[in-house]
């Protein structure tokens, strides 16, 4: 059965950025943040917290119902999506659709960055944040 990546526990983060570096140097063979198509940020004001973003893998996701190309689309395991590169038009409508304001935008390629629901990250965090779940 298909699993999808989803934060089991936010308030454990530590933002130590594991899984953020883990996904990054997998999907773009880079080392830092900036690719990662999941965000850790601390809350302003509040010491020690931390916010946690990741792609909701939704079925029927409105960043793919708001590209007017189709070069983002629901993911063939039926949840999530995918990106066609060569249709974007760098439109960002996408970005602006999330729901859930989880899907990056890579500034060097201008293009979304998806989650592949790998579980990299998952396998990096310390202080086990995240999961994998699996997905009816």
């Amino acid at each position: 059965m298909a699993k999808k990546l989803i934060v089991k526990d936010r308030e454990r983060c530590i933002g130590c950025y594991s899984c953020m570096f883990a996904c990054t140097r997998t999907w773009h063979g880079a080392v830092g943040i900036e690719k990662s198509a999941m965000r850790v940020k601390n809350y302003p004001g509040v010491e020690g917290a931390f916010s946690v973003r990741v792609c909701q893998a939704c079925k029927d996701p409105e960043c793919a119902a708001a590209c007017p190309t189709g070069a983002l689309r629901v993911s063939k395991r039926g949840f999530g999506v995918e990106l066609v590169k060569e249709l974007c038009t760098h439109c960002r409508k996408c970005i602006k659709a999330c729901a859930a304001n989880a899907l990056q935008w890579d500034e060097q390629e201008q293009v979304p960055i998806v989650c592949h629901h790998c579980g990299v990250c998952v396998r990096y965090c310390p202080t086990k944040v995240l999961a994998m779940e699996e997905v009816d």
